[in-house]
């Protein structure tokens, strides 16, 4: 079958972000009280509703973008949807990352990567 391998990291992408943007609507109250703690020592001590908000639109968007893409893919044998569905996971992604690294969580930068990986590696599938 071709584009296997982007079907897979598509649906891996559209379970880990869909779920993760359900889990923030879910318990958004649990969500904000945590990463009001964790940031409360850097610059975005004062942003972490705003930034909450941000990661959960970009979630559900490449989450729902990554399903989108699949079954693009699959019916048609087009990668645009699911090159943009990338794209903006990697943009979550990094940003994810970011906070992480400024929180000084390092362990938790370290989870991200995790996701990242697979992520330029669809980039780079869906590009060449």
């Amino acid at each position: 079958m071709e584009h296997i391998t982007e079907l897979f990291i598509l649906s891996m992408l559209a379970i880990a972000l869909i779920q993760s943007g359900i889990d923030k609507i879910g318990d958004w109250k649990g969500n904000l009280e945590w990463l009001t703690g964790h940031f409360s020592k850097t610059p975005f001590k004062n942003m972490v509703p705003f930034n909450l908000a941000v990661i959960l639109v970009l979630e559900m968007a490449a989450g729902l973008l990554s399903l989108a893409g699949a079954i693009v893919l699959v019916t048609t044998g087009n990668t645009m949807v699911a090159l943009c569905a990338a794209i903006l996971a990697a943009i979550n992604f990094i940003l994810l990352f970011l906070g992480q690294r400024i929180a000084k969580d390092y362990v938790g930068a370290q989870t991200i990567v995790v996701y990242l990986i697979p992520t330029f590696f669809l980039i780079y599938l869906l590009t060449v």
